[in-house]
């Protein structure tokens, strides 16, 4: 109940139409059954946008961090989270990858619909990264259809370190559906989730026209950080139809 009230009450009015939002490809995401919708990460807002033009609820993993804060402000973040639908997992240390991969099983075995941004972070120039290979672990693990999904217009609006977002328009895209049946069974290689990934990151690439660099945003990230630079990028439109194939480099 508590979801319906914050997507209606809340999120509803702030994204369609204070920031003009449209949605193309709603025909994609399956009535019922589950269903992983996997997206490009550039805004704090992304998973937001993408919950308030699903008609089903959309669960997406998220930090325990939001989870965790002390006071009333905690108190807020934590009920906002949760009356979105969103749900803990710790990020920290060697397991983390497979705890994810764990909650994001279990909401799909449950039939329900789960969000996720393959690269793990968001990008802090508007350049899509490279995939890690827990979405392909949940698709080949759960044998649900994973929806690629591009938002646009989120980093313009609020990249990272911008408290209030600008009002810009907003557009989010959704692909047809992959399906990874021929793989079934094969979750465990490393070689055919690394493909799975690249596959998935491609579809992602084509609707949003994003620049793709072969290496992890945290590492690229670090790496701008130290050169005390966002490596000269201004936003997504520096990278806009880049013919790279994802994963070429690996």
């Amino acid at each position: 109940m508590l979801y319906w009230i914050v997507r209606v009450v809340l999120l509803v009015p702030l994204f369609r139409w204070l920031f003009r939002l449209r949605a193309a490809g709603m025909e994609h995401i399956p009535q019922t059954g589950p269903a992983v919708i996997a997206g490009n990460h550039l805004s704090f807002c992304d998973q937001f946008l993408t919950a308030t033009v699903t008609r089903r609820k959309l669960t997406y993993l998220c930090k325990k961090e939001y989870f965790t804060g002390r006071g009333i402000k905690g108190a807020l973040t934590r009920g906002f989270f949760r009356g979105c639908g969103q749900i803990p997992v710790d990020r920290s240390g060697k397991g983390a990858g497979k705890a994810g991969v764990e909650a994001g099983l279990k909401v799909l075995r449950s039939g329900a619909l789960l969000g996720i941004f393959p690269e793990g972070t968001r990008s802090h120039d508007g350049r899509m990264y490279k995939g890690k290979v827990g979405v392909a672990a949940m698709a080949l693990g759960s044998g649900a259809p994973v929806i690629p999904c591009a938002v646009i217009g989120t980093f313009e609006a609020q990249p990272t370190g911008r408290r209030l977002p600008r009002l810009t328009p907003l557009t989010i895209r959704f692909g047809a559906p992959l399906d990874f049946s021929r793989y079934e069974g094969m979750e465990e290689s490393r070689e055919v989730l690394r493909a799975v990934t690249d596959e998935i990151m491609y579809a992602i690439m084509k609707l949003s026209e994003q620049e793709y660099i072969d290496t992890y945003a945290t590492e690229a990230k670090a790496e701008a950080n130290a050169q005390g630079t966002a490596a000269g990028h201004s936003g997504p439109q520096a990278g806009r139809r880049n013919q790279v194939t994802v994963g070429q480099q690996n």
